[in-house]
């Protein structure tokens, strides 16, 4: 099934580091238009933006949208040559302050983040948060300790001979097999994406992740529920104070990401809001695409 997002008007990569950042605009980013610009963070780490094109559809009312592929995935500059002590929260919130200056919108526009990218956007609020108007965090932690909890919830209504398989690989640490991979699948098709087969959107980041794992084995772990990465321990749940624009967070009903794990961001976030998607589970922008898009649609509206 295809369920691409729409056409790129501009597409290009950006100087960060010595190396370079990919990306591509739907519309016209005009730092005098009514819209402000909406910035999207895809998740992984290490997952390319393809299967986060759906939200292009946001474009719909005359605002630019930006999708990049962050630093080591995609059509960004691979560096499967570095270590854990590389691959930080701060490469990533430097990365996204580089690309917003350098296209001009660094002073105005609105921030997406979809699983690990809606890490990505409270820690930039945290760090910076300068020139942006709104948040959206879309299917994401507060922190991995809640992520993995829920996920062994989830992981314990899987049918028995699937959670033996999962644990007979995860101990002897095989997880390359495709036993243990077909196990996952699964596991993702009731949590990740309910739209089955995958779009080819969601094919493709899948397919690019495959090819180069790095930056998602590293910080994650070999699956969305084994986590063993440098994020194992990630929290900012003490730090959502500090976040202070207009905040929207949504979430599937089906999501990997349970309510309990996205809820300290409406407890702590002043004035956040929630809103989930009935028949989605990690991916509504997907799943309920129209509803998606008229539901952040709306919150970006009110916060031009």
């Amino acid at each position: 099934m295809s369920l691409s997002g729409h056409a790129p008007d501009a597409t290009g990569s950006v100087d960060y580091r010595g190396f370079h950042t990919w990306y591509r605009v739907t519309g016209q980013l005009d730092p005098g238009a009514e819209r402000a610009p909406l910035v999207v963070l895809h998740g992984g780490p290490g997952v390319p933006h393809n299967y986060c094109l759906a939200m292009t559809d946001l474009a719909g009312d005359g605002r630019a949208v930006v999708h990049y592929d962050q630093l080591g995935c995609g059509n960004s500059t691979h560096l499967p040559e570095e270590g854990a002590d590389f691959w930080t929260v701060d490469l990533f919130v430097a990365e996204l302050r580089n690309i917003v200056d350098v296209l001009g919108i660094g002073g105005r526009f609105h921030l997406l983040g979809q699983s690990w990218g809606g890490m990505l956007g409270p820690e930039f609020m945290v760090a910076d948060g300068a020139g942006v108007q709104s948040l959206t965090i879309c299917d994401s932690p507060a922190s991995m300790p809640l992520w993995l909890e829920a996920a062994t919830t989830l992981r314990a209504r899987l049918p028995p001979g699937i959670q033996e398989t999962l644990n007979r690989h995860e101990a002897a640490g095989t997880t390359d097999s495709p036993e243990y991979q077909a196990a996952v699948n699964v596991f993702y098709e009731r949590h990740v994406c309910r739209v089955v087969p995958f779009p080819q959107d969601v094919v493709d980041s899948f397919a690019a992740l495959e090819t180069d794992p790095t930056v998602y084995h590293t910080m994650n772990g070999p699956s969305e529920f084994h986590v063993i990465g440098t994020l194992k321990d990630w929290s900012i749940v003490e730090r959502l104070d500090q976040i202070t624009v207009p905040t929207l967070v949504v979430a599937g009903a089906h999501d990997e990401a349970m309510p309990f794990v996205w809820q300290p961001f409406i407890d702590r976030i002043a004035g956040a809001r929630s809103h989930v998607f009935p028949s989605s589970s990690h991916m509504p922008h997907v799943e309920e695409r129209e509803d998606f898009t008229a539901v952040v649609g709306a919150f970006l509206r009110e916060h031009d």
